[in-house]
């Protein structure tokens, strides 16, 4: 349990406010997981029954880490009748969205045992579209497409973002054909599980009074970063029960780019009028100097909830700030700070991070960070999961999960080569459209079999009957439960997956990790420990987790003693003891496109995001030139840097040169003696 006690005021009254709406505006480092875990330990302490509560966030990491924390503080429950004891649903916008749909989306013409498609599928499907009214020769930006589509569906039909009527036309005929591929396959992809739950509230309101009976106590964290159709669902649990408890800060609202409403923080009492507002300013993680700062900062947005951050961990060091004649100085200078914190302050390098405005800007730190080998994790690296053999492993299981998933059946037709080539896969495509089916179930039409020479028809035969043969453990019952690590072993061995993987690289450990990485994720497969569920359940519940997840970034690679590399935007969240944010400069932070697009003020928010991840100190850079395309390019200082205070900044080239005294020296000398006997 916890104590109440333990809480500052602003707090203990978020907490123990249970009925009504809610908005609890929490700046940065204001402990608001905690306030939101509490919250709903006390709403249980008080006899709300645990199952009527539901806490919605946006990721998977925040979901588990948030749902660990509550389960602590919750009281032993024990198991009644065999059955699980209540708990309160922590999760996502896209799980709850599942756990909805799974129940009721046959009402939508769809199966149970629906599919969805990540980033890696809805590219194939769009790039298959696209091919079929392109002219031969022209190339079209599937992902810029993607991403338009998914702006247009998330905005509504009523939206201005696309004003040309003919672009219009054009988006909603893209729209249908991609919906319609989608719908033939049993899929849906991220977008449209939301949209569909909305669907499904709007014609079947007995959907909706269903879920309504059911989380009669709604929580919502990191409020700022919702959508339209995210409020739309939000609003349509809890326009009856008026139980909405909101968690947020407009001044962190930086992804306005993805379709994030601040509107939706900032004109709350536009739908609910009765909400009560409760600030947290007490920040825990950061010095008074530097809230001095990111408050004189933020001050300068004028459309924004007004918030004072406040610490009583004292002053601190002022603002370090550095100017440069290139990035190249920049990022060397960068690693002589982070180095000289390391031998003579004791400051390890898992405690420095580097921020920064865009992905380009890591080129010459790293370059920097390998010459001088210091050690270092750049956040936002290639994804395990995006890794080949990866893909394939988990194409082959959505392929023996759903045989009509056609993005996946695809990807490994001929991997390993199996005597389907590329024109034998295009011509069954073609089949299958023409006969608006699956290509699997093209497949198995005589007519189209009949089209192919003897050898590729048998090759086309081998490759369902060994589909519809690896799948038949999973459908049928067994005597045993299905060990599904002892069941992928045994397709793999049949495919030469593994061997293959061997024979394509040419570096031997290369080719082990390769190897390894699919053996690590098989073993994943029985992971739950228990094989009691059925096969099929236990499949389909184990892809919709790694579907679900998107940030599940290199979880077998710990950064251990490293430098942490990250841009802003990702930083949000986070939180390190020292920070050098690089590259504040007019073009950069604030974008070139900020000015264009009228979003000074989301770019002010990201700089006041960047300042606020500093908990002891903070040094900002900026240069007097930048090279671009091997140029040495002109830059100029952010305007963001004259609304900072005076008094809280130092100037690098203005430091103090008054020798130090004699103790001082000796310490100086006594730690870095130290650090090299160790080393």
């Amino acid at each position: 349990m916890f104590d109440l006690n333990s809480l500052n005021p602003q707090q203990r009254d978020a907490v123990v406010t249970h009925r009504g709406p809610v908005l609890i505006l929490a700046g940065a480092g204001t402990g608001k997981t905690r306030t939101l875990t509490c919250r709903i330990a006390h709403m249980v302490s008080k006899g709300v029954p645990p199952g009527q509560i539901l806490a919605v966030t946006f990721t998977n990491k925040a979901a588990r880490e948030m749902s660990q924390r509550v389960l602590e503080m919750l009281p032993k429950q024990r198991r009644e009748n065999g059955e699980k004891p209540e708990r309160p649903t922590l999760c996502t916008f896209h799980s709850l969205c599942v756990r909805i749909l799974r129940a009721h989306i046959e009402r939508l013409g769809y199966k149970k045992n629906f599919v969805i498609y990540d980033e890696s599928d809805q590219l194939s499907t769009m790039k298959r579209i696209l091919s079929q009214f392109t002219a031969r020769g022209e190339k079209t930006d599937a992902s810029a497409v993607l991403s338009m589509l998914s702006k247009f569906k998330n905005a509504g039909p009523n939206s201005t973002l696309f004003g040309d009527e003919g672009i219009r036309a054009l988006a909603e005929h893209v729209r249908a054909r991609y919906e319609s591929a989608l719908h033939a396959c049993n899929a849906v992809d991220f977008d449209d599980l939301i949209l569909l739950t909305l669907r499904l509230f709007r014609e079947h309101p007995d959907a909706l009074e269903a879920c309504r009976a059911r989380w009669q106590f709604v929580m919502v964290d990191e409020y700022q970063d919702t959508n339209s159709t995210q409020f739309a669902l939000v609003q349509s649990l809890t326009s009856e029960s008026r139980n909405l408890c909101v968690v947020g800060d407009d001044d962190q609202s930086i992804y306005g780019w993805r379709g994030a409403e601040i509107a939706n923080i900032l004109d709350l009492e536009k739908h609910y009028p009765e909400v009560k507002i409760i600030k947290l300013e007490q920040n825990y993680r950061s010095t008074n100097c530097i809230l001095k700062a990111a408050n004189a900062v933020i001050k300068n947005n004028t459309r924004r909830r007004g918030k004072n951050l406040w610490s009583a961990k004292g002053d601190g060091n002022r603002i370090l700030m550095h100017t440069f004649d290139s990035d190249e100085t920049e990022a060397k200078t960068v690693v002589e700070n982070i180095e000289y914190d390391r031998l003579a302050k004791r400051i390890g390098w898992g405690k420095q991070a580097v921020l920064f405005r865009t992905n380009l800007q890591s080129r010459a730190l790293e370059m920097a960070f390998r010459q001088a080998r210091v050690r270092y994790h750049l956040i936002g690296g290639q994804s395990f999961f995006d890794r080949r053999e990866i893909r394939d492993f988990l194409s082959y299981v959505k392929t023996f999960v759903n045989p009509h998933d056609d993005v996946a059946l695809l990807r490994v037709a001929n991997v390993p080569a199996r005597g389907l080539s590329d024109v034998t896969m295009e011509r069954l495509l073609a089949a299958s459209a023409e006969r608006k089916c699956s290509v699997f179930t093209a497949m198995h039409h005589t007519d189209v079999l009949d089209q192919f020479r003897s050898n590729t028809r048998e090759a086309i035969q081998a490759y369902t009957t060994f589909i519809d043969t690896t799948r038949r453990p999973l459908v049928e019952a067994q005597e045993k439960p299905l060990s599904l690590n002892a069941w992928a072993e045994t397709w793999l061995k049949e495919t030469g997956y593994l061997e293959e993987l061997r024979r394509l690289e040419k570096d031997t450990e290369a080719a082990d990790a390769r190897v390894r990485n699919v053996k690590e994720l098989l073993e994943t497969l029985d992971d739950d420990g228990g094989l009691s569920a059925k096969a099929m359940d236990r499949l389909d519940e184990f892809l919709e987790e790694l579907t679900l997840d998107q940030e599940r970034k290199e979880e077998k690679d710990e950064a251990g003693d490293a430098v942490t590399l990250i841009t802003v935007h990702a930083s949000k969240g986070l939180e390190f003891a020292h920070v050098h944010l690089v590259g504040v400069e007019d073009g950069l932070m604030p974008h070139s496109r900020s000015k264009l697009e009228g979003t000074m003020d989301e770019e002010r928010r990201l700089f006041y995001v960047a300042i606020t991840r500093a908990q002891e100190s903070l040094r900002i850079f900026h240069c007097e030139g930048r090279k671009r395309y091997g140029q040495l390019m002109p830059c100029h200082p952010s305007p963001f840097l004259q609304e900072l205070p005076e008094e809280c900044l130092e100037h690098a080239e203005a430091t103090d040169s008054t020798p130090v005294d004699a103790d001082k020296g000796a310490d100086f000398f006594a730690r870095m003696r130290a650090v090299v006997e160790e080393d």
